[in-house]
């Protein structure tokens, strides 16, 4: 998993509610296993006509997001089924903060694990920023997660709270193979002991 550090990009205003992760990702999609490839279809019905062809005036299709890599959006954001592949789809997108009044909390953890840092704000936060989103391709908001501030186009800046362990696994790049392996002499010891003491097994 790709560390988490200082992210500096445009932010994407999505000014929508309970967006859900049927949203995020159509269940046609749910086929593949893999975590590369969905960044395409997402919020495929919103972006896309039945005959494939872009929706102009949605967000992600208008030439000033098309790179987006912040998405400021409305509260209960990822609510519905708990599928994993709306973070997956998100971060193939090349988004990898999501800034939001609350989230549904199965898709808040499915961020952490997967290199995406959720951000809970205040409503009145989250106006503000939407409102600096709204400026296009100026739109360029900077995340400090080590400082824990964001910073908007105009030098303002938001404080913001996050899990100290959470913290500490985005920082160091730390999804839960990677914490496992942080303890890898340990479970190597443990099994030779346990070979040595039980050949048997």
């Amino acid at each position: 998993m790709d560390k988490f550090t200082v992210l500096t990009g445009v932010a994407a205003p999505l000014p929508m509610i309970n967006v859900d992760t049927d949203m995020i990702i159509p269940k046609q999609f749910l086929k593949t296993i893999k975590r590369t490839g969905l960044g395409k279809n997402l919020f495929d019905e919103m972006r896309y006509t039945q005959d494939g062809k872009e929706v102009a005036d949605f967000v992600l299709n208008k030439a000033a997001y098309r790179s987006a890599s912040i998405l400021v959006s409305g509260a209960n954001f990822g609510c519905g089924s708990s599928r994993e592949h709306a973070p997956w789809a998100i971060l193939d997108f090349g988004i990898r903060c999501v800034i939001a009044p609350s989230f549904a909390d199965i898709f808040y953890n499915n961020c952490f694990k997967n290199g995406i840092l959720p951000i809970k704000l205040p409503q009145e936060q989250v106006d503000k920023l939407m409102d600096d989103a709204n400026r296009g391709a100026n739109a360029v908001v900077t995340v400090d997660l080590n400082k824990q501030v964001i910073t908007g186009p105009d030098g303002g800046s938001i404080s913001f709270e996050i899990d100290p362990f959470r913290k500490h696994c985005l920082l160091n790049g730390l999804d839960d193979i990677g914490l496992t392996l942080q303890r890898d002499a340990k479970i190597a010891s443990f099994e030779e002991t346990r070979r040595v003491s039980y050949p048997w097994l």
